[in-house]
């Protein structure tokens, strides 16, 4: 309790503002150690700023707020800026949100806190392609190579839209790419982004956009945050990209590779500030939802790089807060 009254002493004497456009990003360099930091700079996010300290993002639909990641900030003024911003959206929702925000705003305000999916992430200071358990990354690399094909590092090609626009017609959701949770190809803010193209006899058939995580204005990580095939290669693909991208970074130093949000991804047992309820609900959704997105497929493709695992979490004011999760779907284009 002695940390939620120093909390709300510190948010004395704080002002919000708006900050430019300049002063957002040099936030994001100082503090963005989150998957979707980057992310929080798509077009159509809204920002709750707090001069001296950061801001949180968020999106609105049918008169819901939706935050998306953890606040850009210090860990320690966690507190601070979601008292602030909890004061102005006391309903808001929070996606893909870390354990320490979870452990705040269900201690302070109520909030549940439940499992959303997982993350993970490789220390490339360890990583290597040898042991059983990389066998399906072996054989890829291995019939990539066969088939002709060869990885560039570019920041575009010709064909990138006629790829995507034929990778999206594959999908369970055919009419929009999905966006919030994940952030559009095309951005106004494009520092640090690293493109990886793969071509077979010249042309490109596939492609992963990574986006850069900061810590004290270093790049300390990569996360796959756009990826996209031709038809024919899909999984294969994104294996050859991935670990020639991975092989490239860890030339250059970057510590960690992070493989970003496995939806639906859910631990079976129940921690005391989640929803049972939901958690049963999602937990159906993954196994009867493929239809919607293909959760199984992905997790199964993550999986095989062996990463370290960790929870993510929505937190959320009601114990089964249906028309805010039909709402979130709505944003995401994912119904």
């Amino acid at each position: 309790m002695s940390d939620q009254i120093l909390a709300l002493d510190r948010t004395q004497g704080l002002t919000d503002g708006q900050f430019t456009f300049s002063e957002r990003v040099n936030y994001l360099k100082q503090f963005g150690v989150h998957s979707q930091s980057f992310s929080t700079l798509q077009p159509g996010m809204q920002y709750f700023d707090v001069e001296g300290m950061g801001y949180v993002a968020y999106m609105r639909k049918w008169g819901g707020t939706f935050v998306l990641s953890d606040p850009v900030c210090a860990p320690e003024n966690f507190p601070v800026i979601l008292e602030r911003f909890h004061q102005k959206f006391p309903n808001a929702c929070y996606i893909q949100v870390s354990k320490p925000v979870v452990d705040f705003l269900h201690l302070r305000f109520g909030l549940y806190g439940t499992q959303f999916g997982s993350e993970s992430r490789i220390d490339l200071r360890k990583w290597s392609l040898s042991g059983k358990k990389k066998q399906i990354l072996r054989t890829a690399l291995n019939q990539a190579e066969k088939n002709g094909i060869t990885v560039k590092e570019r920041f575009s090609d010709d064909h990138t839209r006629e790829i995507s626009e034929a990778w999206i017609r594959t999908r369970k959701c055919k009419s929009n790419e999905i966006r919030f949770l994940i952030r559009p190809m095309e951005m106004d803010y494009r520092e640090n982004e690293r493109h990886f193209y793969a071509y077979q006899d010249g042309k490109a058939v596939g492609f992963i956009y990574f986006d850069p995580i900061y810590r004290n204005n270093e790049i300390i990580s990569y996360v796959p945050n756009i990826s996209r095939a031709n038809a024919d290669f899909r999984q294969g693909i994104f294996y050859t990209l991935m670990a020639h991208a991975m092989d490239v970074f860890k030339a250059e130093g970057v510590p960690f590779l992070d493989l970003g949000l496995i939806p639906l991804s859910l631990d079976k047992a129940t921690e005391h500030q989640e929803s049972r309820l939901l958690k049963k609900m999602l937990h159906g959704i993954y196994e009867k939802g493929n239809f919607l997105y293909n959760f199984k497929g992905l997790e199964f493709t993550k999986s095989r790089f062996r990463g370290d695992g960790f929870k993510t979490y929505c937190c959320h004011k009601r114990a089964i807060p249906a028309l805010e999760f039909l709402a979130m779907f709505k944003l995401t284009r994912l119904l």
